[in-house]
């Protein structure tokens, strides 16, 4: 880009891929499949020369990541597990992870089965308080991760105030923030003092449900050098064709997002007001305990939904025709998924019933359709349930 560019599409569209930087002048940024570069000595290459270490297509979507979190460093991976890995490789033998009671369900079984393995110790605390946070530190505590909003219950965790509590306590401290629920797009953790951002780029990122990926952004050089060196060593890259899709569904963010929002916030206005519905978990709805913070901390909210159901759950799952049911989230496709059963069904009984997530509730990624068909949909089921 030859000017200073602010407008979120506009990075989306243009940061790091100028037809300038290739020969051929393409507008939309090759993709490079080619695993080896030609070198022009022994040990002299250019940008790349091996495609583990590096790829065109993989610094492109890096380049853009990096410049829409107006962050520094961005590195990719091949799935949001994989970031995961890698960050938590940071810590080391004696060390002690803290993390939110209400994590989305592969990264509490990571961290509960992988991490012991590696002599890492780990605990949990509600981290809405942030007195909670600073209380339960420990003297070996070296990474604090939080989800905001959880998964799958919609609280709603102060970036700000945790950050300048740990960074006022000790500076040692790595603060890490999933922000996939809300993409850069509605919230900038890394100005709000997180260390380091965390995507599933499987999800709102790439939006279209056929990409697996993940990856961690940060404005510190030492831990993007420590985070470059796992992505390499550890060999748990993203391909070159994932990158071009994932820096394809960027182009749409801003205008996915903005449908997502409308869209979710109609559906959950209208379960709030149906009878067989006990409670609707929505950060922009005045009902929700910590909408204030969310009206401060975030400039919006995905298609991101939680309720608690009066009927028969596996009836209401049953009857939808447009949502789907299935898990994951964040594509132009409506879906719906009972948590207790599926995304978080490995996260022991005793720690799902104490956070309230039972049979009963029922988490809701809603899409990009019409929304009237979405409304109607939701309607049906819930009469049919009763």
């Amino acid at each position: 880009m030859t000017s200073k560019a602010e407008g979120f599409s506009t990075k989306a569209i243009h940061a790091g891929q100028s037809p300038l930087q290739w020969s051929h002048r393409a507008v939309v940024p090759p993709l490079v499949m080619s695993t080896t570069f030609q070198q022009d000595g022994p040990a002299e290459f250019k940008d790349f020369d091996y495609g583990r270490s590096g790829n065109p297509m993989r610094k492109v979507l890096e380049t853009c990541l990096a410049a829409l979190e107006d962050g520094e460093h961005c590195i990719t991976f091949s799935s949001g597990l994989g970031a995961t890995t890698s960050i938590t490789s940071l810590l080391e033998t004696g060390d002690h992870l803290l993390a939110g009671d209400d994590l989305y369900g592969g990264t509490n079984r990571f961290i509960q089965n992988c991490l012991k393995k590696q002599g890492i110790t780990y605990s949990f605390t509600d981290m809405t308080k942030v007195e909670n946070v600073i209380n339960a530190i420990q003297p070996n505590t070296k990474m604090v991760w939080l989800e905001t909003p959880t998964n799958p219950l919609m609280k709603l965790i102060n970036i700000k105030d945790v950050a300048d509590s740990l960074k006022s306590h000790r500076q040692d401290i790595i603060l890490v923030v999933d922000n996939t629920f809300l993409t850069c797009y509605f919230q900038k953790p890394l100005e709000l003092g997180a260390d380091i951002v965390i995507y599933s780029l499987s999800k709102y990122m790439n939006g279209h449900s056929d990409v697996i990926m993940g990856a961690a952004i940060t404005n510190k050089h030492d831990l993007a050098k420590r985070l470059r060196f796992f992505q390499n060593a550890m060999g748990i890259v993203p391909s070159p064709f994932d990158c071009f899709m994932v820096n394809r569904g960027l182009k749409t963010l801003e205008l996915r997002m903005q449908q997502h929002m409308k869209n979710s916030l109609a559906v959950a206005k209208f379960l709030e007001s149906h009878p067989c519905v006990e409670r609707v978990f929505h950060p922009y709805l005045p009902s929700h305990p910590q909408h204030e913070l969310a009206l401060k901390q975030t400039t919006g909210h995905s298609g991101m939904i939680s309720f608690y159901l009066k009927g028969d759950e596996r009836k209401f799952l049953k009857e939808l025709k447009i949502f789907t049911l299935a898990e994951s989230l964040g594509g132009y496709e409506s879906l719906a998924e009972l948590p207790s059963l599926m995304t978080h069904a490995s996260i022991p009984e005793d720690m799902r019933l104490a956070l309230g997530i039972t049979d009963k509730l029922i988490r809701l990624s809603v899409g990009i359709e019409t929304e009237q068909d979405l409304i109607a949909d939701i309607k049906q089921a819930l009469d049919a349930c009763q």
